[in-house]
């Protein structure tokens, strides 16, 4: 062997003699379990004496669970994956962490699962922070009034039941009313205005979350919004944590200052699971099977979204809740729940959707208790008695049914309502701009539209709408300021309504 590969070899030997001489045995404590029970998503732990509630605590082959029931002779877990191999007898540890998710920047654009997990093609996530799922809401004191509006893009949202920033709105009607085509509209419009969105599917099928993130991607709205999905097949510990996952990341933007809008597709689905689980660990069932703190556990979630006051950055989270009706039975225990929770609802009524009127929200059922002070002067101008006009038209609409004879006075009211109803006729996904609706607005109570053929109104609004996209600077400011129209700008607007309106007019 030569001299130098024997040099080599002696210094590597040196080296391994060093570290031998250097490495001591540190003796720790661990403190670890063994599996006594495995059920449909949880398991039943003996041993951990130290373990406390709501803590993550790990099994073979990285399954992780959280310790839901602590009671002196065993532990309760919610599992967190896929628990299949999972048998009595096995060893489980604790962590001395509770569950947390990654959070940041890095995570917008992404699709990811409540641990964490990317389920899209992108990569691993390059995160710098962790939050843990549960965190109290912001105090009292530090709260500010929610005074800027969300705008939706719906119009009859816009117009009727108005959303602030910062407000909690519930979404709630049967199935297939449009109540996530309302949510993801509402999405689409904030592709521009600087709102941040996150869309929580809890329990929903895979080929409908696919559906939404390809509309998201397709329209650009992929790039300012996060989607964080449970299946209905996954366990349903996953179900249960994966809405406050969701919020503690809307939660890390809003610290910064930015405005966060968060949608949580449903609320239903989220209450079932819990009462699975509640059930599977023995607690005492309430109403409808449901456990005693069903309330709670919605109520905590739907706190934490508010406008904080500019000490604390400004920033706010708006929440969209969205929740399942059966037989058009508002008055169910989760719905009530959720609408003495929320700020307001918007009820959606099959009704109203089998008669083509979309979106099917019901005016008279749905109410916000903030976004009326959260519009802006101009809007609110326009809006004027519109709510007024169309109960008055609903009301006299009833009464013709049986063939009442109405005065002039009241076909007149018919007529301008039948016209409302289709300026508040939507096409799916379909979002106005605020220039837009307010020209058509201010058009719709002067009655410009009095003149046209009911049949040809969609259309004549189209073309209204047209015009309002090339509205001046100045009146586009004007209108974003919070600022009363003037005189000029108003009719401005009204001018280019009836020039719009000139060629169905012309028509008999």
């Amino acid at each position: 062997m030569s001299e130098v590969k024997r040099s080599t070899l002696d210094q590597a030997l040196d080296a391994i003699r060093d570290a031998r001489m250097a490495w001591s045995a540190r003796l720790e404590l661990v403190e670890e379990g063994v599996v006594t029970t495995v059920l449909n998503g949880i398991a039943k732990l003996g041993g951990l004496p130290g373990v406390g509630y709501e803590e993550l605590v790990r099994f073979q082959d990285n399954l992780y669970g959280i310790a839901f029931n602590v009671d002196p002779d065993e532990v309760g877990v919610l599992l967190l994956g896929d628990y299949s191999k999972l048998r009595t007898g096995d060893r489980v540890w604790r962590t001395g962490r509770v569950m947390d998710i990654p959070v940041g920047e890095a995570l917008i654009g992404r699709v990811i699962d409540p641990l964490g997990t990317p389920l899209d093609d992108l990569g691993p996530l390059n995160f710098q922070e962790r939050w843990p799922i549960e965190r109290p809401a912001p105090a009292i004191m530090e709260r500010a009034p929610v005074s800027v509006p969300l705008q939706t893009g719906i119009k009859v949202i816009d117009a009727i039941v108005p959303v602030g920033r910062g407000q909690r709105e519930l979404i709630l009607g049967d199935r297939q009313t449009g109540k996530t085509s309302i949510a993801i509209s509402a999405i689409l419009n904030q592709v521009d205005k600087g709102v941040l969105c996150i869309y929580c599917a809890i329990g929903q099928k895979g080929s409908s979350v696919a559906k939404v993130v390809a509309e998201l991607r397709s329209r650009g709205a992929m790039e300012n919004s996060i989607v964080v999905v449970t299946e209905g097949n996954d366990p349903s510990g996953l179900q249960y944590i994966t809405p406050y996952a969701a919020t503690s990341i809307a939660e890390s933007f809003m610290a910064r200052g930015r405005d966060v809008l968060i949608v949580y597709d449903d609320l239903t689905n989220h209450a079932r699971a819990y009462r699975e689980l509640s059930l599977l660990l023995k607690r005492p069932p309430g109403r409808e099977a449901f456990p005693g703190d069903i309330f709670f556990i919605h109520s905590r979630l739907l706190e934490r979204a508010t406008h904080l006051e500019d000490s604390k950055g400004g920033g706010s989270l708006t929440a969209l809740p969205i929740v399942e009706t059966e037989a058009q039975n508002i008055s169910a225990y989760i719905p009530t729940n959720l609408i003495s929770i929320t700020d307001g609802q918007i009820y959606l009524s099959p009704a109203l959707f089998e008669l083509g009127i979309l979106p099917a929200v019901d005016i008279g059922k749905s109410v916000s208790r903030v976004g009326g002070k959260a519009q802006f002067a101009a809007y609110r101008e326009a809006t004027g008695s519109l709510k007024l006009a169309y109960s008055q038209f609903e009301e006299l609409e009833s009464f013709a049914r049986f063939g009442t004879r109405l005065d002039e006075a009241g076909r007149a009211t018919i007529e301008h309502g039948q016209r409302i109803r289709e300026w508040f006729k939507q096409e799916e996904f379909a979002v106005f701009s605020m220039s837009e609706q307010i020209t058509m607005l201010l058009a719709l109570t002067e009655g410009y539209f009095s003149a046209v053929p009911l049949d040809r109104v969609r259309e004549a609004m189209e073309s209204v709408r047209k015009a309002a996209s090339a509205l001046p600077a100045g009146a586009l400011e004007r209108i974003a300021s919070n600022e009363k129209l003037q005189v000029e700008e108003r009719e401005t607007l009204l001018s280019k309504a009836r020039e719009a309106l000139e060629p169905f007019r012309s028509e008999p």
